[in-house]
């Protein structure tokens, strides 16, 4: 092998750099231990509410360690945490480079919202009355429930249906005052429709922009948004949020846009002083507990400003005599009221907002609020705004009014934001302007309760309605900040289609179940290679071990998410990386045989299997990445994990086993790749398996025609990812009668499913009640009734809301929910089939493109084909009586890819030895070929299937109880695939070849190879 040394440095490199970057996750882990250890010292069990509290605690713990400070000489730097000498790092340098746990493992919130492009289109209508306009819109809803398209595409749709004379361009329905810039009277409805089409799309990035801050104001670790095509749908991953019901009401509310009048700093600063004097006043009555003669209110303030006067030095916060509120600095007079540390402001927020506080404010500025500004990430601090509010609550002016936004510059070439209002919007406008340039005020842009920009107005009233604001503003700013302007202008709710619920102690079973089934899954493997190949068999799981650490340092360093169903391809990618070596270790001990020198046998034995290594290899990726591209969440996890370890695998079987098995050899060392036990085993087998096809056509169509009876009379048992409704996981403190409580629910939901997952105390419930309603309401209503019926199988005195936080010590309660909207159950239904059908497609033309004759191709995809019907059947026919759950849901569609993947693998393993033995071997006849290809590769496909089956064996019984399904599918898939690889996918290829065509092809293919060479 050339470039040896290349190779060792680059294995050498590789592997420092995933140790490296796997360092971050262990630190990671300790911090966040540290911050449970504290929160548990702070809040002890016996408090009400402790876990809250807890939760809470150990958030405060790690965000102290992101924004605090301290003075290092003249300077504050960020907290160092983790220092390897040659770089230190803060605790945000930790977290960001840490592994990201998904939220199987780590608990948490996944959700897919639909962004309401009906409220969009009536927004835009000016919520037109027309009664075409109007039907449109629910006929719309009804088309989409049977269909793929857009609900922008099935309202124009449902619009060219009914409109007879009506128009899109009418004024009664977009041709209206708020769109007249851009939608005239006389233009036609193809060219309204390419207009809303940019207005939808612009409202939807708007909405994902305003989601986007939301969710980072929210403060979980390494959350997720993205956009899911054009269909209006944003995905949400919050790894870690424990406050579940927040999350649903922070990604559903209606963004809230806002236009105030703001207090200047002297208007305020006196009020700040006293909560801070009486702060300081409560803290010496604490602290002595004596009482204090009370000073005058006014003499109070003023010590209090005479005291904040000058700079305030950050290690003067929190002292109680002096600043207990831990004021930073104050406003210069302008709309800013004072600085603080971000840490702080929950607990500043709270004193400002005190009712025993506010009792004291002017009868004139009783209605205030305070309003934080937008945060700066390279700051540790927060600005407060004060806003004069009124008793209504309920703005001059909001962002309904505005029609366009856009980044610009000011005079100074500086970035700015430009917007436009509509007619009415204009005149409370200037209105406002007018009075805020006489009084030398400010106007705050108000967005969800964060304030993003308060101008002054230096040029008189602003009229017509188009204006710009300048500021401070980076250009990444200034274009948020139009974004966020244009979301206000159109009210666009959000529904929750699709959710995942999992508690932080399942998470964690989840991890340790996991971590058990990948250790002794692991150690067979180790040993059975040292068993069977010897030395030969050392080299191996030196690769193997590398290639573990490769995978987890590759999924850390892409910033990659780790799932359950991922540690499941991982432990996959085990079993199956092992077929590399397998080949190359049976090719040199056929090249041995033949009776090449040691040196000689290795060389060639490398070069024989890199053939047959990367077909198999290539088909399996090939479905990993069509499961990839169709998949969402954990199962996108899987297909990364598969994909990494392809590649790794590849790695460490062609390279790093050769550069150990090369070393081993250059020092005189003997290898024979076999034991005593394993010596001469399947050397000299001799099978006709091509005679005893026709046996095993009829064994497989009669497993094919149950298959098919049982899917046509009992069907499967689709899961709420294909049919819809929701799915609660609910753990008892006592065994549980299915029965029973399935009777207890029926009477309230109507329909429910009741099955045992795990141990008998724990139950999967589902239902289709409230399956069309999809809002906030709707799951608190299911979810309550859902408590109530349970109660009684319940722990005395539980409450509702121990009950949905069943990830607390006791571990009794809600440990999981799901919910899956009927409309995007259909939409994962569809995508799903065209995953297979996409994923035979691609593999038939790869094999035809490899091995010239679409014989091997319907040889391969048949094989498939007659697997997947095969392990449907099973799901079919065993269903009712299995002690877990068999649901057909997105997870058994990652089994059935792999599943095809695993089988192809075999597969074109044997056709590669065909492909060989033709043309080494010219002499022999057709049958006599083939049977030969199959009896040299059974040494082989035994090893293979058995580590990859005792792997999967392995998680079945000691991993996790919700991967038991996909296990289950592997398992009966590897055993399914190795024999159809064998028995069926050969012997049609055999039964449709034209022999003398196939044997010319064939060879013609190894002398285009050779002269190419």
């Amino acid at each position: 092998m050339q470039n040896k040394g290349l190779i060792k440095l680059f294995a050498i490199l590789f592997g420092l750099v995933s140790i490296y970057q796997l360092s971050f996750t262990f630190k990671a882990n300790q911090i966040e231990k540290e911050a449970e250890a504290a929160a548990i010292e702070k809040y002890a069990d016996t408090e009400e509410d402790y876990q809250s509290k807890r939760n809470l605690e150990a958030i405060r713990y790690l965000d102290s360690l992101k924004t605090s400070k301290v003075k290092v000489g003249d300077t504050f730097e960020p907290i160092e945490v983790y220092n390897l000498g040659v770089a230190q790092y803060t605790y945000s340098d930790v977290e960001n480079n840490a592994m990201n746990l998904g939220l199987d493992l780590k608990g948490g919130i996944n959700v897919i919202l639909q962004i309401s492009v009906r409220d969009i289109l009536k927004g835009l209508a000016n919520n037109s009355k027309d009664p075409v306009f109007n039907k449109a819109l629910d006929d719309a809803e009804e088309l989409q429930k049977d269909s793929q398209d857009s609900y922008l595409q099935s309202f124009f749709t449902a619009f060219d249906a009914i409109k007879g004379d009506t128009k899109l361009a009418s004024p009664d329905i977009f041709a209206n005052r708020t769109l007249s810039d851009e939608i005239k009277f006389n233009m036609s409805d193809n060219e309204v429709k390419g207009i809303i089409e940019t207005k939808i799309d612009e409202s939807i990035v708007s909405a994902f922009e305003v989601l986007r801050k939301r969710i980072d104001k929210f403060g979980v670790t390494s959350p997720n948004i993205q956009r899911l095509g054009n269909s209006g749908r944003i995905l949400l991953e919050l790894p870690g949020a424990k406050d579940i019901e927040r999350v649903k009401d922070l990604v559903t509310k209606t963004a809230q846009l806002q236009f105030w009048e703001t207090y200047k700093t002297e208007e305020v600063l006196p009020y700040i002083m006293e909560v801070n004097q009486n702060l300081v006043e409560a803290n010496k009555k604490k602290e002595s507990k004596e009482e204090v003669a009370e000073a005058t209110e006014d003499e109070g303030t003023e010590d209090a400003i005479d005291e904040l006067t000058g700079q305030i030095e950050s290690d003067s916060t929190n002292v109680a005599d002096i600043n207990p509120l831990g004021i930073q600095g104050y406003g210069n007079g302008g709309a800013v009221v004072a600085m603080f540390l971000s840490k702080d402001k929950e607990r500043v927020m709270a004193e400002l907002n005190a009712s025993k506080n506010r009792a004291s404010l002017p009868v004139e500025m009783r209605n205030i609020r305070f309003a934080w500004g937008l945060q700066n990430e390279e700051s540790e601090f927060s600005e407060l705004y004060a806003i004069k509010g009124n008793r209504e609550g309920v703005p001059e002016l909001s962002g309904a009014v505005i029609t366009d936004a856009g980044q610009d510059y000011d005079q100074l070439s500086r970035p700015a934001v430009s917007m436009q209002m509509n007619a009415k919007g204009a005149k409370i406008w200037e209105e406002m302007t007018k009075k805020a340039y006489e009084t030398q005020g400010y106007i705050a842009i108000v967005l969800d309760n964060i304030v993003y920009s308060a101008p002054s107005v230096s040029t008189g009233a602003i009229a017509g309605g188009r204006s710009q604001i300048s500021g401070s503003f980076t250009l990444t700013e200034a274009v948020d900040l139009a974004n966020v302007l244009r979301a206000g202008k159109l009210p666009a709710s959000a529904q929750i289609v699709q959710a995942d619920e999992v508690g932080p102690s399942l998470g964690q079973e989840a991890i340790d179940s996991g971590m058990q089934s990948f250790i002794i899954a692991l150690g067979f493997v180790l040993l059975w290679m040292i068993f069977y190949y010897g030395k030969g068999g050392v080299a191996a799981d030196i690769a193997l071990l590398l290639n573990i650490l490769l995978i987890f340092g590759v999924l850390a360093s892409l910033g990659a998410v780790l799932t359950l169903p991922g540690i499941a391809g991982i432990v996959l990618t085990i079993g199956m990386s092992v077929d590399a070596n397998v080949l190359i270790f049976e090719r040199i001990k056929e090249e041995i045989a033949k009776g090449k020198s040691q040196k000689e046998a290795i060389k060639d034995g490398f070069s024989n299997a890199l053939s047959s290594i990367l077909d198999a290899n290539i088909t399996t990726g090939l479905t990993a990445l069509i499961l990839f591209v169709f998949g969402t969440g954990p199962i996108k996890g899987f297909a990364t994990t598969l994909i990494i370890g392809i590649l790794t695998s590849l790695f460490t079987a062609i390279f790093i086993t050769r550069l150990a098995v090369d070393w081993y050899a250059n020092r005189g060392g003997k290898l024979v790749f076999s034991t005593g036990l394993t010596k001469n085993l399947f050397t000299n087998v001799n099978i006709d398996f091509l005679r005893k096809r026709k046996i095993a056509y009829a064994f497989s169509g009669a497993l094919i025609l149950a298959s098919l009876g049982s899917l046509f009379t009992v069907g499967l048992d689709q899961g709420i990812d294909f049919v819809g409704g929701r799915t609660y996981q609910v753990r008892f403190d006592q065994d549980m009668s299915v029965e029973e409580v399935k009777s207890d629910l029926e009477a309230v939901f109507e329909s429910a499913e009741v099955k045992t997952i795990g141990g008998a105390n724990q139950l999967k419930i589902s239902t289709k009640y409230l399956v069309e309603d999809s809002t906030i309401e709707a799951d608190e209503k299911v979810q309550s009734l859902l408590f109530e019926t349970l109660k009684k199988y319940l722990p005395e005195g539980m409450t509702y809301d121990e009950f949905l936080d069943g990830s607390g010590n006791k571990k009794i309660g809600k440990m999981l929910s799901s919910k899956v909207s009927p409309t995007i159950a259909d939409d994962i239904k569809k995508s799903s089939v065209w995953a297979i059908l996409g994923s035979l497609v691609v593999v038939f033309l790869y094999i035809l493109l490899r091995f010239k004759k679409w014989q091997f191709s319907l040889g391969a995809v048949s094989a498939v084909f007659h697997d997947v019907l095969i392990v449907l059947g099973i799901y079919s026919l065993t269903w009712r009586f299995m002690p877990f759950s068999m649901e057909i849901d997105q997870t058994f569609i990652a089994a059935i890819l792999t599943v095809i993947g695993y089988s192809l693998n075999d597969t074109v393993v044997v056709f590669d030895r065909i492909r060989e033995y033709f043309n080494e071997n010219l002499g022999w006849k057709f049958d006599t070929t083939i049977n030969k290809s199959i009896n040299s590769t059974v040494s082989r496909t035994l090893n293979t299937s058995l580590t990859t089956l005792v792997v999967l064996l392995a998680m079945f019984l000691f991993g996790a109880d919700s991967l038991k399904d996909l296990l289950f599918a592997l398992i009966v898939g590897v055993i399914v695939g190795t024999y159809s690889s064998v028995f069926i996918a050969t012997p049609i290829m055999y039964d449709t070849a034209k022999k003398g065509n196939v044997t010319d092809a064939l060879k013609n293919k190894v002398k285009e190879v050779e002269e190419e060479a």
